[in-house]
């Protein structure tokens, strides 16, 4: 799921224009709040 989003917050982050590093922290902000979930306590 982290590739797709990841994607959508490229697409927007053209959109919007912002710099290589406000996406650098969109990218990298913890998983845990972006996806609403644990991912460490996940099992897949």
């Amino acid at each position: 799921m982290k590739p797709m989003v990841d994607e959508i917050d490229r697409v927007l982050a053209r959109h919007y224009g912002f710099t290589e590093a406000e996406l650098d922290f969109i990218l990298n902000y913890d998983i845990k709040y972006r996806l609403g979930r644990d991912t460490e306590t996940e099992d897949e």
